[in-house]
């Protein structure tokens, strides 16, 4: 049903939105149209990242650490992972054209639940942002002296420009730079084996630096050290979610590209890994290599320092070798980061564009994506990384697992649906298959990370984390029925509903046109909407899923757990301060769990310094964020308020609109009727009228011949010229008849001409002298004002009409004078006729503008006389007036 209170709102996009070349489809499906690179070109853009130097800096890191056995290990074995889970990843975004998000969102966690995940993948885009601009600005600082502080700005700024513009730019951008980052990332390697036989005996007897855990097996491989290094690996897994942001743009798979289509999918998906697994050992091999050379192990896992040494074995001068370093790393780290700020661009759009129902462009999410990782340098996230990278690793991993499982468990298993329905108008707000899997996951990766289970399970907590979800994602689906993945199927809608099979629709509400898979019914405007304008109205009401959203969802959950009175308190303004306040203290307290992360290289007296003061600020912003969130609890109850006040006099109104438009229905029902039988009439005077011609024009035929032949007998004669005289009567009557049958039926032909007026009253004065002379009575015609010589009236017309009423003055005028009164008053002419006669009858004055009414002059009625003729000739005025004007 239409809901009818739901005005079209004709969306207006700001200027970034309606680009999609700096829009890049966020937020919805990859069109047809813009896929038109080859499987070559975007894979190449996608394998872009693979220049990233956190690889070289964590597989450093994690030998120096842990010994080369266990990052060896650890390397091999998640580097196996990431490339198992990045395939499906893959293979869905490159195959229906999605996002990272939007395949989330179809894979098991719903419409909001996904917004989880949003947040998560987002966070890891700004924290690697920061870690690689960190590398950048650590590279110019030691390079052109440029201090760290400037440098952070510098190195955050310059990835704006290369981003703005989307897969269009960074493609460009990354095919340009692609063989001078080779060659400088193979050069060094090649003079390194060429003149360090030995480095590579040292780096794999390469014990660590800790040497506190007791080796398990042979060959110094340690477990609990296997854990620890894979932990800081494992956030490397959401670097698949940026390969599908790139793959959704491959081309439609057809049989004549089947094979580039794989390879590209493969290469650039999960292939990025392969090179991942290189680059890590590289950066092992470069850390051990750098702390024979002396370099101290704080400085030896930095890639800058790393490639300063080996850019110092293809040249024996410093300097050459810095800048080198420098270009190398500036390449390097532009490369990577144009990715991880685009898809942090795409996945806070996707966050704020759920909550807010706004979306105010991509390229507002650049800025607010680079931003945030600014800040992070600024704070020195970067001496903290491998703390963060760990704790971080579980949020990720369980998100990626809970997505891959549904990939190859459920949908293969027929337990979620073969497509991805990404469309809000389909979706359950909520899927508890995707979120209650992630949280089990998460919560139990995160507590044994924190060390209540073991020290066995802290070390093994990001693998614990991946897996669960491998058994709760088809456990819950498989108790739910997958009742939560479509709340309604497109198939099962009515033929009116259903999306027609040509190529693109028309959005009801932006008027811009869409490919299919990316537009749905929506029953509150009666007309399909694009997925975009879809998510964010918020005036719907949710009419096509009333049980799918999240307070419905919410409200049946809770209602089985508590009683009423509960559930009225959950629902109370104090319920929703409460519920935003803990989230937003959450939220607070996990970015000053980072800041003081990072300040672990700290003594002890100052780290209990910096924890007193942090409490205390946190206290102080607790304290301004429930007053302000309380405002804003205050705003949201008023607005609704407002709402449904609006809504209830909208539906008021609507009513009154109906009721209006039923009296109009039945008005014009009646209108039909009428004119059906005006013309039914009409068609019965027009036919009688000319059946009464036949025998007419016989009879007055026969009256003349006799009138002709009666010339002597004046008796014949006599009855001859009153059978001529009722015979024209008649016949004048027919015609009347006739006339009047066209005025009724409304088919009388009026013609706007430019009547020459003085010559037409002239003809008219010369006509009605003659019979006012023979009757004894003055005929006057006077213009009372000036008066334009052509006028635009149906002359035939108004001839009649002043001859009818001339006429009929004159015949009743005994004795006196009739006056034609002509004058012009505002661009109307007005013609007005004056006599002396008997005047007409004061009950007949009602009936003078009446077809074929006889009216009676005084003197004849009181005869009971009645005066013979058709009317006055004012029906056809009264006609004129209603067509004319």
């Amino acid at each position: 049903m239409i809901n009818k209170n739901v005005l079209p709102n004709r969306r207006k996009y700001n200027q970034w939105v309606a680009n999609e070349t700096l829009e890049d489809y966020a937020l919805r499906y990859t069109a047809k149209k813009s896929r038109r690179w080859s499987a070559g070109w975007v894979a190449n853009t996608a394998l872009g990242v693979v220049s990233f130097l956190a690889l070289e800096a964590i597989g450093g890191a994690i030998t120096l650490d842990y010994g080369f056995i266990n990052a060896m290990w650890a390397i091999l074995v998640v580097g196996v992972i990431i490339f198992l889970s990045g395939m499906p990843l893959s293979f869905y975004a490159a195959r229906d054209g999605v996002d990272i998000d939007l395949l989330t969102r179809g894979a098991g966690f719903g419409y909001i639940g996904s917004t989880i995940s949003s947040l998560v993948y987002a966070s890891f885009t700004f924290i690697f942002f920061a870690l690689e601009a960190a590398i950048m600005s650590m590279a110019l600082n030691m390079i052109m002296g440029i201090p760290l502080s400037i440098a952070y700005v510098i190195s955050a700024l310059v990835i704006i420009p290369l981003v703005t513009h989307g897969i269009s730019r960074i493609s460009l951008f990354q095919a340009w730079t692609q063989p001078i980052w080779l060659i400088l990332q193979v050069l060094p390697l090649i003079f390194i084996a060429i003149h360090e036989t030995s480095a590579f005996d040292q780096w794999l007897s390469f014990s660590g630096i800790r040497s506190e855990a007791p080796a398990i097996g042979g060959g110094g491989f340690n477990l609990l050290l296997f854990g620890s290094a894979a932990a800081v690996i494992f956030p490397l897994i959401a670097q698949n979610g940026e390969q599908a942001d790139f793959l959704r743009f491959l081309p439609e798979k057809t049989a004549a590209n089947k094979i580039q289509w794989w390879l590209a999918v493969i290469g650039a998906g999960p292939g990025w890994v392969v090179i991942g697994v290189i680059k890590l050992f590289v950066g092992s091999f470069l850390a051990v290599l750098a702390l024979n050379h002396g370099i101290v192990p704080s400085l030896a896992s930095d890639p800058a320092h790393m490639y300063v040494m080996a850019f110092s074995y293809i040249t024996s001068n410093p300097e050459v070798a810095l800048w080198l370093t420098g270009v190398f790393v500036v390449i390097s780290q532009l490369k990577i980061n144009v990715t991880n700020a685009y898809a942090g661009s795409i996945a806070w759009g996707n966050f704020f564009s759920r909550l807010t129902h706004s979306h105010p462009g991509r390229v507002v999410w650049l800025f607010f994506n680079v931003a945030i990782a600014l800040m992070l340098m600024e704070l020195g996230l970067y001496q903290a990384f491998e703390s963060i990278l760990i704790t971080y690793g579980c949020l990720v991993v369980a998100w990626v697992g809970s997505v891959v499982a549904d990939l190859v468990i459920n949908k293969p298993l027929g337990l979620s649906p073969a497509h991805i329905e990404f469309r809000r108008g389909y979706l359950y707000d909520i899927n508890p298959v995707g979120v209650f899997s992630m949280l089990i996951a998460s919560i139990a990766g995160i507590s044994a990370n924190l060390g209540l289970f073991g020290e066995m399970a802290q070390a093994l907590a990001a693998f614990m984390s991946l897996l669960i979800p491998f058994v709760t994602v088809p456990l819950i689906a498989w108790l739910t029925q997958g009742k939560y993945y479509l709340c309604r199927n497109e198939e099962n809608e009515s033929s009116s509903e259903t999306i027609s099979e040509t190529k693109e629709q028309t959005c009801y509400v932006c008027e811009n046109s869409f490919d299919q898979e990316d537009i749905l019914h929506c029953p509150s405007y009666g007309g399909h909407i694009c997925s975009l304008c879809c998510a964010l109205d918020s005036r719907c009401g949710d009419q096509c899923r009333p049980e799918a959203h999240l307070s419905a969802q919410m409200s049946s959950v809770l209602k089985r757990l508590f009683p009423a009175s509960i559930n009225q308190i959950f629902h109370s303004m104090v319920g929703q301060f409460l519920a935003i306040f803990i989230i937003t203290s959450g939220i607070i307290a996990s970015l000053f769990v980072v800041v003081f992360y990072a300040q672990k290289d700290k003594s002890n007296a100052d780290l209990i310094f910096i924890s007193d003061t942090m409490w205390q600020i946190y206290f102080l912003l607790l304290i301004v964020t429930g007053i302000l969130i309380w405002l804003y609890v205050l705003a949201q109850n008023s607005t609704r308020f407002a709402l449904k006040e609006t809504q209830l006099q909208t539906e008021l109104l609507t009513h009154e609109i109906e009721a209006h438009e039923e009296t109009a229905i039945q008005l014009a029902r009646a209108r039909d009727t009428a004119n059906i039988a005006n013309r039914a009439k009409s068609r019965y005077l027009s036919g009688v009228s000319h059946e009464l011609r036949t025998p007419l024009n016989t009879i007055f035929g026969y009256a003349q011949l006799m009138e002709a032949n009666a010339s002597t007998d004046a008796k014949s004669k006599k009855i001859a010229t009153v059978i001529k005289r009722s015979s024209e009567h008649l016949s004048d009557v027919i015609e009347g008849l006739l006339e009047i049958s066209k005025i009724e039926a409304r088919k009388l032909d009026l013609h706007r001409d430019k009547v020459d007026v003085s010559a037409l009253i002239d003809q008219l004065e010369a006509m009605f002298q003659a019979q006012a002379k023979a009757k004894n009575i003055e005929f006057k015609v006077i213009f009372q004002t000036s008066f334009p010589r052509f006028v635009s009236v149906d002359e035939k017309r108004l001839r009649q009409i002043l001859l009818n009423l001339l006429s009929n003055a004159i015949k009743f005028t005994h004795q006196g004078k009739v006056e034609l009164l002509i004058n012009y008053r505002n661009q109307v002419a007005r013609f007005v006729i004056k006599d002396t006669g008997v005047g007409i009858a004061e009950a007949d004055q009602e009936r003078i503008f009446e077809p074929f009414e006889r009216v009676h002059d005084a003197q004849a009625h009181s005869q009971t006389k009645p005066v013979s003729g058709t009317g006055l000739g004012l029906s056809i005025s009264r006609l004129m007036i209603e067509m004319m004007g």
